[in-house]
């Protein structure tokens, strides 16, 4: 049995949650260098016995969504720094490429020591953590609130145009 109006709910569910997904991660300014933007993909995949929605991105994403509680802010988050910080060095790239430098007493600015400025911003974060975005669980439950009416909906239709098609067939027999 072709499921194809069911597998077509589940693309449009996979879609709706990609797309509401960037548009939060712009929206939330979580969108530097778009590399957590485009990594975001999904997959409907339709085995002989199931249909199953994946959603992948880059690891990171997990920590962007959920947050993760520093050693002083603390947030309803499964995950938290406890003794390690966060790496300083590709946030000393980061500072790079947006030209962030530090200010010496008269207000000039210092001739740019990245490690430093990346040092600093690790340690803020490891102390104050990462606010949870809800980038992707948002759209996630707002879509998933709808799939189920559309999905029994869909799948009864699939249901009729498979026993149609029965039906046709044991007549031309």
């Amino acid at each position: 049995m072709q499921l194809t109006k069911t597998q077509a709910a589940l693309i449009a569910f996979k879609n709706f949650v990609i797309q509401q997904s960037r548009t939060r991660l712009s929206k939330g300014r979580k969108n530097v260098s778009k590399e957590l933007y485009n990594s975001l993909k999904g997959n409907v995949k339709e085995m002989p016995n199931s249909i199953s929605v994946e959603f992948e991105m880059e690891d990171y994403g997990v920590f962007q969504d959920k947050g993760v509680s520093g050693t002083k802010k603390k947030y309803n988050t499964p995950y938290s720094y406890t003794n390690k910080m966060p790496p300083s060095k590709p946030l000393a790239q980061w500072a790079k490429s947006k030209n962030i430098r530090l200010r010496d007493k008269e207000g000039k600015f210092k001739k740019g020591n990245y490690n430093t400025i990346g040092f600093l911003i690790a340690r803020s974060i490891y102390r104050k953590g990462i606010k949870p975005s809800l980038f992707f669980t948002k759209p996630f439950e707002q879509a998933f609130k709808k799939l189920p009416d559309e999905l029994i909906k869909n799948f009864g239709l699939d249901v009729e145009d498979f026993l149609a098609f029965t039906l046709k067939e044991d007549r031309l027999r």
